[in-house]
């Protein structure tokens, strides 16, 4: 969930990595974000590098979770976007995580 590899499978075509910067490539198209918060085999958060002017409190966020009585992992994503964009939105992580189901064999 967290390393170019990993992300390239499910998340985008192609994710590069320089320091704390992420490259995501979607049909050629580069959008790069930075690691804000990390914390290893539980969450990354990162930010859209264009939208470093809205702070800290504007990111998308990878979670894993453990449920301690029946040990069942739960991927929670958090993403803000504009109110206008919330449909297509959803629309893209559903895609996604149905990528990531097919990578999983889930």
């Amino acid at each position: 969930m967290s390393t170019p590899g990993g992300l390239s499978e499910w998340f985008a075509d192609d994710v590069n990595l320089r320091g704390k910067i992420f490259s995501f490539i979607w049909n050629g198209v580069e959008q790069k974000a930075r690691v804000i918060q990390k914390k290893d085999n539980k969450y990354i958060r990162f930010q859209w590098l264009d939208e470093e002017n809205k702070g800290e409190n504007i990111y998308f966020e990878f979670r894993i979770t453990i449920d301690e009585l029946t040990s069942d992992v739960a991927l929670m994503i958090t993403d803000f976007v504009d109110e206008d964009e919330e449909e297509d939105s959803v629309e893209l992580w559903n895609t996604q995580i149905a990528e990531l189901s097919h990578v999983l064999g889930i």
